[in-house]
């Protein structure tokens, strides 16, 4: 037995019918919140940040490239890290086939990290991604943007993450950027993280429509199953 309950056709339809109406009201619920996002005010970004890419140096202004506006996913990897953070290698692995269409919409894709561009561009070969990435080392890039912390920040224990509302759990943090380019002028639009970060990752909503869900409640932590891809045992 399944455990669960089971029903006749019709009983299961008259079901769906009554979720349906609350995944409507829903849908309704998150296009007007989209649309609140988007009237958001904008703040310029005046710092004259330098990024390292495997073709060399890069502003803030260059990572546009021609498109008037930039994401950008803060994917923690710190320098003295041997490999990537499993969570934001899991996160990564939604994007490869969102850049086509992302450029087609006037908006270009973009990770950031702490690491050195050696060990980037080496994790990025190994994973199989094409996202362009850069290092923010020796920039206060991460630090502003609210995703690398100091240790004498983590140690005070204020709230410093998530726009000041969690304590850093650690020196990086993951976090999503979006920037907009007017003229020579750089506006950050919007920033979110933790579970705001929730809607990118295309396997967890797959698994949100089946009968087991995530199935992370019995878990010593919700990511605890998680390999990145080239690691999961046979």
């Amino acid at each position: 037995m399944t455990g669960h309950t089971i029903v006749d056709p019709d009983t299961w339809r008259t079901a769906r019918l009554a979720h349906l109406e609350k995944e409507k009201a829903f849908t309704r619920e998150r296009d007007a919140l989209s649309a609140a996002r988007r009237e958001l005010p904008w703040m310029e970004v005046d710092a004259d940040y330098p990024f390292t890419g495997p073709e060399g140096q890069a502003t803030l202004m260059d990572l546009f490239g021609d498109a008037p506006q930039l994401l950008i996913y803060h994917f923690m990897y710190g320098p003295d890290w041997d490999e990537g953070c499993p969570s934001c290698s899991f996160w990564a692995d939604n994007y490869n086939g969102t850049l086509p269409h992302l450029r087609h919409r006037n908006t270009r894709f973009v990770m950031t990290s702490r690491a050195p561009i050696d060990q980037l561009e080496a994790y990025r070969a190994r994973m199989g991604w094409e996202v362009p990435w850069y290092s923010t080392l020796g920039s206060s890039f991460n630090y502003d943007m609210g995703v690398s912390f100091t240790p004498e920040q983590i140690e005070s224990g204020e709230p410093l993450y998530n726009h000041g509302t969690m304590p850093a759990f650690g020196e990086e943090s993951p976090g999503l950027s979006a920037f907009r380019r007017v003229d020579d002028s750089v506006y950050l639009t919007y920033q979110t993280f933790a579970r705001g970060l929730d809607m990118l990752n295309g396997t967890y909503h797959h698994l949100d429509v089946t009968s087991m869900g995530r199935d992370e409640d019995e878990l010593p932590w919700p990511m605890a199953w998680l390999h990145r891809h080239d690691r999961y045992p046979d």
